[in-house]
């Protein structure tokens, strides 16, 4: 499970009231996402949210699995589409295309909410073919709740509706109703995503990719030009959009688009529905081995930035009874909320107010000057770092965590843990005692 899992399971397990709370300061855009997952979790739990002791396996199949069904759910949604538009076997190779696809398999294993995002979009889509305007509406209202970033897709259905007046009055009722959220984000757009940065050549590197393989797909005389009007703005628009909009304010990643793929799986599907001759499946088994490969990798822990429950489990390990824990950076405090049993038997020795209390993700911190004092009270310290290869925070409350252990204390170990450092600090020739 990794840090974005985390943050689901731990805000999950809060009452309602209190994420209604922490909605208000954070990550509102992921609302509707945490409260079905508090729902889910009630069911799983068999009693309250807000108890239990950390995800063990029963935890991680309750955290994943609203996202392997949705994501199933959209594999369907791309044959129902590819079904009306081209015919049984275009369904057959579309629905497969979809669910093949290495990012579909990364989120559909994910408990976030970008699978789901992806199911109810591309059910809308087959929604708009049926002119179910109220159905379309209600669609693509839970798409852009979940993510409001769902809302480019209205764009893309404009050209496969041609702009009809069901489609423009379903388009508007959509705008107004996600307004509220919209406002809310846009207030905490900053802190939600002031992390990120101007779409990388990788990026770019990646939509060239998409939007050539598409347009040459595209060309194809065997695609009926339905489904073409269909899948290619679906698959094109949304990210096109997102990035050029990041150029201005950074707000791009791939996974807030991630059901522009199911366009790439219906031109994708019915080229080779339409097949004939050796030469595609060729095509086709050459790319299963690096997709397999692919599909393997995603289902280890290093295909994740990191891992809570490795974690978790090397800092239960460390730690002795009275030990106190230190977070470099503070926001690294999530590795240890989804284990609350072993974080609760730690002295969190910066913090002043619990994620809960304060209506926040990671808690707030005390003021520099009694961080220090606190620390260097203490006898023993285990401290949660990023790697090595990380940029350090310059902030205050950061700059004083690592002085006071540099001058203060020993380290005593240091080992890596996927995505994250503990080391273990006493008092100069106190490492050995017990």
């Amino acid at each position: 499970m990794w840090r974005d899992e985390s943050v689901t399971w731990q805000v999950a397990h809060r009452p309602l009231g209190g994420i209604g709370e922490l909605l208000g300061q954070v990550d509102a855009v992921h609302g509707l996402y945490y409260v079905l997952m508090h729902a889910v979790f009630l069911v799983w739990d068999g009693g309250g949210a807000g108890a239990g002791g950390g995800p063990g396996a029963g935890g991680l199949w309750a955290l994943r699995l609203p996202s392997v069904a949705a994501a199933a759910l959209a594999a369907a949604g791309v044959a129902a589409i590819a079904h009306r538009l081209a015919g049984e076997r275009a369904a057959l190779w579309s629905g497969a295309a979809y669910a093949v696809l290495p990012p579909v398999q990364m989120y559909a294993q994910e408990g976030r909410s970008y699978a789901l995002v992806a199911a109810a979009v591309v059910w809308a889509t087959y929604l708009m073919l049926r002119e179910r305007w109220i159905a379309y509406t209600a669609a693509m209202l839970v798409g852009c709740w979940l993510h409001e970033f769902a809302v480019l897709a209205l764009l893309a259905h404009g050209f496969g509706a041609r702009r009809s007046r069901g489609w423009r009055w379903s388009a508007a009722a959509v705008v107004a109703l996600l307004l509220p959220l919209a406002v809310v984000s846009a207030r905490q757009a900053e802190q939600q995503l002031g992390w990120l940065g101007r779409p990388s050549w990788g990026d770019w590197a990646a939509y060239g990719v998409l939007a050539a393989l598409s347009l040459l797909l595209a060309r194809s005389p065997a695609l009926p030009r339905e489904l073409v009007r269909v899948a290619l703005p679906l698959a094109l628009l949304p990210p096109g959009l997102l990035m050029a909009v990041s150029l201005v304010h950074p707000w791009y990643v791939d996974r807030y688009v991630l059901y522009a793929l199911a366009g790439l799986a219906l031109l994708a599907g019915t080229r080779l529905a339409a097949a004939r001759g050796w030469r595609p499946w060729l095509l086709v088994a050459a790319l299963l081995v690096p997709f397999g490969w692919w599909s393997l990798w995603l289902r280890t822990p290093e295909s994740r930035k990191d891992d809570v429950l490795a974690v978790a489990a090397a800092v239960r390990e460390r730690a002795r009874p009275g030990d106190a824990v230190l977070f470099l950076p503070a926001r690294r405090r999530e590795w240890l909320l989804s284990s609350p049993d072993l974080y609760g038997s730690l002295g969190d020795l910066a913090l002043e107010r619990t994620p809960a209390a304060s209506r926040s993700l990671q808690g707030t911190e005390l003021p520099t000057e009694r961080i220090w004092t606190r620390l260097v009270d203490a006898p023993r310290v285990v401290a949660l770092m990023d790697p090595a290869d990380q940029p350090l925070d310059p902030y205050p409350r950061e700059a004083v965590k690592r002085q006071t252990l540099a001058s203060h204390f020993e380290r005593c170990s240091v080992d890596e843990v996927r995505g994250a450092r503990i080391a273990v600090y006493a008092r100069p020739g106190h490492c050995a005692d017990r």
